[in-house]
């Protein structure tokens, strides 16, 4: 007998058996579910520190644009012309980014937008321009598309950064007059104008950006936080330039809120936003989503003030032209803001109310203290 063909002792092969090889993919499951949030953790500290040099070179562009013209940039969408808009702030920043080239794609002496406010078309020759998106116009958290497709298939670069037109207090929503913020309608603010310190006034933050069409909800019902919509709030006010600075209530539910002099001021939010149904999203022909074009001069657009804390559940309203704002992001716990030091801080979703609304304010000698 050939001893290498000998059968007595037949040789055993070795391998996983079936419980071993569930042991193995359970701990390794386990260790990837240990892993996952620690990635996402350290994905999401990269957005947000990316968010935040967005801020901080624009807030350097805003203090070169000063510097250069002695005027903070203005927007122009209520006082232009007749059913015509002109520029947002953003826009009039380009040369200031590096954005040359696209800059001289624009002419600032031409209408921007034409149409109605509840039907504004970009001027054709600037069209192709305002589809450009820019990155640091963009939060990278935001899962929004960075471009929106607007009524008639129009496109549009997005934008997550604010320029302040103040607190939103009183009667400061009402941005065709001088508020206390460092832009309105044809303002003309400047550094000089920040009399409660660079250091303790905002001058942008960052908001979340508007998707799909326009939809209603029950009232009282709201969407999924940070609210990817607005609120539309004008139902109730009369849009009609009044003697002085404000809007006036014409009906429920804002006449509560009416002042001495016949205008809205310091609404309630909380007693207002439930009963309203409408919302509106990123497709609407008056571009009334939040954040939809960077070109765009409306306040919905590029313009923000303080009424609200940061990813406060109040949504942001808007009345016709003007609204009641805050901050928004999908950083934890807070968001973004620029200061006019050129700090960028997140802040707290917990912040006091009123310490928010003077940080907004260039000039309301408020005592803000820490924040």
């Amino acid at each position: 007998m050939n001893p290498r063909t000998n059968t007595s002792h037949p040789r055993l092969d070795r391998g996983f058996t079936l419980i071993e090889l569930l042991v193995v993919i359970a701990i390794i499951a386990i260790l990837i579910s240990l892993l996952l949030p620690a990635v996402q953790q350290a994905r999401e500290a990269a957005r947000r520190s990316q968010c935040k040099n967005n801020l901080k070179q624009l807030g350097l562009a805003l203090h070169n644009y000063e510097g250069s013209l002695k005027v903070f940039p203005m927007t122009n969408a209520q006082n232009y012309l007749p059913n015509v808009q002109g520029f947002s702030p953003q826009a009039r920043l380009l040369p200031y980014m590096e954005q040359t080239n696209l800059q001289k794609l624009l002419d600032f002496t031409q209408p921007a937008f034409t149409g109605p406010f509840n039907n504004l078309v970009p001027n054709p020759q600037f069209a192709t321009a305002f589809a450009t998106p820019l990155p640091f116009f963009l939060c990278p958290s935001d899962t929004a598309p960075t471009q929106s497709q607007g009524a008639g298939g129009i496109v549009y670069g997005g934008n997550n950064y604010m320029l302040s037109y103040g607190s939103g207090t009183s009667t400061n929503y009402d941005l065709r007059w001088r508020t206390d913020g460092i832009v309105y309608e044809n303002s003309n603010a400047r550094i000089s104008d920040v009399t409660d310190g660079t250091s303790n006034t905002i001058f942008m933050s960052e908001s979340v950006r508007s998707v799909g069409a326009d939809f209603t909800l029950p009232a009282g019902t709201l969407p999924p936080a940070p609210y990817q919509a607005t609120l539309n709030g004008s139902a109730g006010v009369n849009s009609a330039l009044q003697a002085t600075q404000g809007l006036a209530p014409s009906g429920s539910p804002w006449t509560p809120f009416a002042s001495s002099a016949g205008v809205i001021a310091n609404p309630d939010l909380s007693a207002v936003w439930p009963v309203m149904t409408n919302w509106r999203g990123a497709a609407s022909a008056a571009l009334r989503g939040r954040g939809v074009s960077w070109a765009a001069s409306g306040a919905l657009n590029t313009l923000t003030n303080g009424y609200t804390t940061p990813n406060s559940r109040v949504p942001d309203v808007v009345t016709h032209f003007t609204g009641f704002f805050g901050p928004r992001s999908y950083h934890s716990g807070g968001a973004n803001v620029l200061l006019g030091d050129g700090a960028v801080r997140l802040l707290s979703n917990s912040i006091n109310v009123a310490v928010h609304r003077g940080l907004h304010s260039r000039n309301g000698r408020e005592v803000i203290g820490e924040f």
